[in-house]
């Protein structure tokens, strides 16, 4: 016996690249993936082989051509250390803390929406506006992810540069809560009413999240060397991304979570509008089974929708709500650790350190010498 998939209409206009329909035996064909990681992986070999064996550290006192440091006093204003921190000093102040904090904050909600981006695109759209949002729609949109993720670096970073970091980080928090709390509008809005307008505000709105996603990464190195010097920002930064790797497993668990408790939350309010006989009459079983007919994912919204009293609402759009009020509430956090953020205390610096130490006698002469 051969498992076999069915590829109707439905499936050819999901694919990202779409293909003939018809029946398919399981495992005769190729996705392409392994050919596509190899490639990724010969090219990443190569490109960071040529990178890390063209890297030299400058040499003693070098300035860049027409650069001058700033001033004490101008310096001061934008927290900028004109001292150093050791490695392992810097894992003994708050401050290694706080801006880890920060970065998980940022990362974390960033990056849980990347993960669910496309999914997310075709449910909010994908039911309201049809003829628009289509598999191809979201394979661009994913793409533009990438492209808005980039350039977020460039733009954040250089910003940085004018503005102070702080104040970038300031930006990515207060404005990503703006932008976050959007989302769940945007989603109601195009279930009320299906306009274009809805789509755009959507795809502008987590563009601009995308690249302050980029941004925190392309600016937190910067940050680290204004606050604990440049000597050993390399390593501490190093540290720092454990933020990164925690986020990575935080921001899609968080909102897998939440998004399937929202689902589930949904479909036993669609199950209870419907008329129980017409439910037994679908699915070969009364409502009180309904949960182990959704484990089984024999119950889903578009099939209880199907049946579902005229008027009903479609809960599609609104199954990430709960998702993006809890991802602001996490730059809320990030934005109170940016608000801590204080110069490092003088007693922690390399050269304060060195100079507090007092100096040992010479020996005494013994006799003879």
């Amino acid at each position: 016996m051969k498992e076999v998939v069915v590829v109707g209409a439905n499936e050819v206009a999901q694919m990202p690249v779409p293909g003939p329909e018809g029946v398919y035996v399981v495992g005769t064909g190729s996705t392409g993936a392994m050919e596509t990681f190899l490639t990724l992986g010969i090219v990443y070999f190569a490109v960071m082989m040529v990178a890390a064996f063209s890297y030299r550290v400058p040499r003693e006192g070098w300035l860049p051509a027409g650069w001058t440091p700033p001033a004490e006093d101008a310096a001061a204003k934008r927290m900028i250390t004109q001292n150093n921190v050791h490695i392992d000093q810097a894992l003994k102040t708050p401050q290694f803390y706080l801006l880890w904090m920060v970065l998980c904050m940022n990362v974390t909600a960033g990056i849980g929406v990347i993960g669910v981006a496309k999914t997310m695109m075709i449910e909010i759209f994908g039911t309201t506006l049809p003829t628009i949002v289509n598999g191809a729609f979201a394979a661009t949109y994913v793409l533009m992810i990438s492209v808005f993720n980039m350039c977020g670096r460039f733009f954040w970073a250089s910003m940085s540069d004018y503005i102070g970091r702080k104040n970038t980080y300031y930006a990515f928090f207060v404005l990503g809560f703006v932008l976050y709390m959007s989302i769940p509008f945007t989603a109601q809005a195009v279930n009320a009413d299906p306009a274009v307008m809805w789509l755009v505000l959507f795809y502008a709105a987590t563009m601009i999240i995308f690249t302050m996603y980029g941004g925190g990464f392309a600016t937190i190195p910067a940050y680290l060397a204004d606050i604990f010097g440049t000597k050993y920002v390399g390593g501490i930064h190093g540290r720092l991304l454990t933020a990164w790797s925690t986020a990575g497993v935080l921001g899609p668990l968080a909102i897998t979570s939440l998004r399937e408790s929202s689902r589930a939350q949904a479909l036993h309010d669609l199950a209870a509008k419907v008329d129980p006989a017409r439910f037994q009459e679908t699915f070969g079983a009364t409502i009180q089974n309904l949960d182990q007919l959704i484990a089984a994912n024999t119950v889903t919204i578009s099939k209880l929708m199907a049946i579902a009293p005229e008027g009903t609402i479609d809960p599609t759009p609104s199954l990430y709500n709960t998702t993006m009020f809890t991802m602001a509430g996490l730059l809320l956090v990030g934005l109170v650790c940016n608000i801590l953020v204080r110069p490092v205390a003088d007693r922690h610096f390399m050269e304060t350190h060195e100079a507090k130490q007092p100096l040992r006698e010479a020996p005494a002469s013994q006799p003879g010498e």
